[in-house]
């Protein structure tokens, strides 16, 4: 055998640090990288704020292997309703478009905005169901052109 492993052992830690998190992401993404050749990633983030840089919403997710994966897309109640949403939206899909993406995918609950996404030109591909009991959550995807 050559060198030493010392013992392993797991421990939990809900509240690690991003460092923490990260190394277990690199694990994964090396891995993703190795099998399907994709090394190309991009963060994506939107902002809605007002002129004193203050946080009204915003859109966030990731491009990989040519779709965007939008993780969280929010709008304060107040400002909900004025085309915000939308506008987030078409940013993060225009953006995809000139990372070369060819599709983009999310989740919403059946409590959130599957009729938003579906005005945008989203489908539903699965549904877990009764999660959380009584609702479900569906995954959607739109092909971008």
């Amino acid at each position: 055998m050559i060198g030493h492993m010392s013992k392993l052992s797991i421990v939990f830690e809900p509240y690690a640090g991003t460092v923490a998190r990260d190394a277990v992401d690199e694990i994964i993404n090396r891995r993703n990288i190795a099998i399907t050749g994709h090394d190309e990633w991009y963060p994506v983030a939107f902002f809605l704020k007002d002129d004193a840089r203050e946080i009204f919403g915003g859109l966030l997710g990731n491009i990989w292997a040519k779709r965007m994966y939008i993780a969280t897309l929010a709008v304060r109640e107040p400002q909900r309703g004025h085309g915000y949403g939308t506008q987030l939206m078409e940013r993060a899909e225009h953006y995809a478009l000139g990372k070369g993406c060819v599709g983009s995918w999310l989740s919403t609950f059946s409590f959130q905005a599957r009729p938003f996404y579906e005005r945008l030109g989203y489908r539903v591909f699965g549904t877990l169901e009764n999660y959380p009991q009584g609702h479900n959550l569906f995954f959607m995807t739109k092909d971008l052109a």
